[in-house]
């Protein structure tokens, strides 16, 4: 990621994010430009976010998509592709901001994978409300669940099939690898 602004408070980087039309990650008095997805990586994101408010309707949860800025106790304040709260959202920064999170998924692209299994996992993971770390790769049928069991213990389950379910105790939803990835096409090895 490409660093926008160096030595600023997050008053500064409110202010900034604010402002324009594009988003901004912010960690460590650094602003960095976030940058835009590919087709599929959009297509997976509309797709997630679809599925759980339609799953969710009625339900004490709701998900936000990456419009909503979240702001970890570590520091790093980003914008996930889709995020879920329970019961009331609590938030900050002019109701710009949701600080507890129960579930974050991340659109994997090429450019941010390493960093989003990661740094920012590991920033994630600061969250004390949140219990699901969903990771769907935009290029091939992977996805990554990280489920916390315990304050420092995290549990991985990968699933690479359409016909595979996930399980996401934290909402009672479990939800087709299928669903995920519908309208998405791979290009060709090679």
């Amino acid at each position: 990621m490409q660093v926008l602004k160096a030595h600023v408070t997050r008053v500064d980087y409110l202010e900034f994010d604010a402002a324009s039309p594009d988003r901004h990650e912010f960690l460590d008095g650094h602003i960095f430009a976030m940058s835009g997805g590919s087709f599929n990586h959009a297509t997976i994101g509309l797709n997630i976010a679809t599925i759980l408010r339609n799953q969710l309707r009625g339900s004490p949860c709701q998900p936000m998509n990456s419009d909503m800025r979240i702001h970890t106790p570590s520091g790093l304040d980003t914008y996930p592709d889709v995020s879920v709260f329970y019961n009331k959202a609590a938030l900050t920064d002019d109701n710009r901001t949701l600080l507890n999170p129960v579930l974050i998924v991340e659109v994997l692209s090429p450019s941010t994978r390493s960093y989003d299994r990661g740094d920012k996992f590991w920033h994630y993971r600061s969250i004390p409300h949140l219990q699901d770390y969903v990771l769907i790769d935009s290029e091939s049928i992977h996805i990554e669940h990280h489920q916390r069991r315990n304050r420092d213990e995290w549990l991985l389950h990968e699933y690479r099939r359409l016909e595979d379910t996930l399980h996401l105790a934290s909402l009672g939803l479990t939800l087709t690898v299928a669903g995920f990835y519908e309208d998405v096409t791979f290009s060709p090895a090679g």
